[in-house]
């Protein structure tokens, strides 16, 4: 059951659905559920959510918030998402209490993942 006022779902943009979905399904292995042709949802991901056709991305230049994954492995991950078609848009650079890089999946959407490992 969801909890009261705390955070359940999250929506991003998506101006190929096709193309998003085969990125986190390559890149981090999630898994979708369509429903109809302009709507997508994952779950089970750290928090569920979804991505809706349109042609506008999320980025922090133009003042959206940013979602940001954990990986134990920071290179490692860094070479899955660019493998899947990913967009380095920051390398990765240290930060008080970590390391962190930010990329585009295929539609522009931009995310980070950090690591507080050192490889």
């Amino acid at each position: 059951m969801p909890a009261h006022e705390k955070i359940d779902y999250v929506e991003f943009p998506s101006n190929n659905l096709a193309a998003t979905k085969a990125f986190f399904e390559a890149a981090f292995g999630w898994s979708f559920t369509d429903y109809g042709p302009e709507y997508t949802a994952f779950s089970n991901e750290g928090l569920d959510g979804g991505f809706f056709k349109a042609e506008l991305a999320a980025s922090t230049t133009a003042g959206s918030a940013l979602i940001v994954f954990y990986s134990e492995q920071l290179e490692q991950t860094r070479e899955k998402v660019m493998a899947a078609g990913g967009r380095i848009l920051k390398e990765i650079f240290a930060f008080p209490g970590g390391r962190r890089f930010h990329f585009a999946e295929p539609s522009g959407n931009e995310f980070a993942v950090w690591s507080d490992k050192e490889n």
